[in-house]
């Protein structure tokens, strides 16, 4: 079977996004400052190969792919080209240094996956970035190839999600390593500027926590506590100055009204309404299409951030956004 869909462009517009060379050296010292810090937060390479099946899907693959592109291979035992391709894959995921995760997912145990994707030939390989799926390519490919869409890949999830990737600590052990314990990391380059942004926010100063947080996003974008204050600062601007009753009343008028049901799920949320604001914007993805689309996704997303990914009523709805999208 012939490689197919080798290209990206017919997934993202690539010729819309700006060339990203500012962006990749800022991720490429963003890597480096982690790294010379003794690997703190970073992973063992062995992490970079990981095997999925449906119940870890949404932790392992939509969860993790806020934070680093994760590729998925589709394959199984019986299949001869999986078993050139699939090898192939696992050198590239590591010599990609925390720039792609890949994902193998045996057909054979997790049908549901396999029709969730639409997949009618193995080998195959997607990827997912941001809780998107985009289909990469379909059969065996030459490594030439594959290198130019991981490429492509990681450009457009550094230039369109701001995505960088994780770090790799290359001396780590694997979860059943003997590796020492690595020492504590000194304080980070932008400690004091997350202080400020709290001190801010604290204080009521949105405007000056959001700026704060950009400022250390700017030369760190992985940053995870300035992803995270940024969120949460953004959600408390936009709801400061609202008349919950007329928010409210506008959604109720005009379902089809991407921006009044975005400004009534970030009132449900600040009001603790957690799962409705959830429902509220995985139904408008439903509904909705393009940019409006994309915007209510990466509204969902933040919001996510904001109540964080480890609680119950986040993997809930992730699971309800990743049935919409796939």
């Amino acid at each position: 079977m012939q490689p197919r869909n080798m290209s990206m462009s017919g997934v993202v517009d690539l010729a819309a996004v700006k060339a990203a060379g500012e962006a990749k050296v800022k991720a490429e010292q963003a890597r480096a400052e982690a790294a010379r810090q003794g690997g703190g937060g970073a992973v063992p390479p062995s992490a970079l190969v990981i095997d999925v099946d449906e119940a870890g899907f949404e932790r392992e693959v939509l969860q993790r792919s806020a934070e680093v592109p994760v590729v998925l291979d589709f394959w199984a035992e019986w299949c001869q080209p999986c078993k050139q391709l699939s090898p192939l894959l696992e050198r590239l995921a590591v010599e990609y240094d925390g720039r792609v995760v890949l994902a193998k997912i045996d057909v054979d145990a997790n049908q549901m996956l396999m029709q969730q994707f639409g997949i009618q030939g193995i080998p195959a390989v997607f990827a997912v970035v941001a809780g998107q799926a985009l289909p990469l390519f379909q059969g065996a490919a030459p490594e030439q190839q594959i290198r130019e869409t991981l490429d492509q890949l990681v450009q457009v999830a550094e230039q369109r999600f701001g995505i960088t990737g994780i770090a790799v600590d290359a001396d780590a052990q694997g979860p059943e390593g003997d590796a020492a314990e690595a020492p504590a990391a000194p304080a980070g380059p932008h400690d004091a500027l997350l202080e400020a942004a709290v001190r801010a926010l604290d204080s009521g100063d949105i405007p000056g926590a959001v700026q704060a947080y950009k400022n250390v996003l700017v030369d760190d974008p992985g940053n995870t506590e300035a992803k995270l204050g940024l969120a949460q600062a953004e959600l408390l601007g936009r709801v400061q100055g609202m008349d919950p009753q007329q928010v409210r009343k506008a959604a109720a008028e005009k379902p089809e009204d991407v921006a009044a049901q975005l400004a009534v799920a970030d009132l449900d949320l600040v009001g603790g309404h957690v799962e409705h604001a959830f429902e509220r914007l995985v139904d408008t993805v439903r509904v909705t299409a393009g940019d409006d689309r994309d915007a209510v996704r990466v509204r969902l997303l933040e919001l996510f951030e904001v109540v964080g990914p480890d609680d119950p009523r986040v993997t809930k709805a992730r699971g309800a956004l990743a049935r919409v999208l796939f």
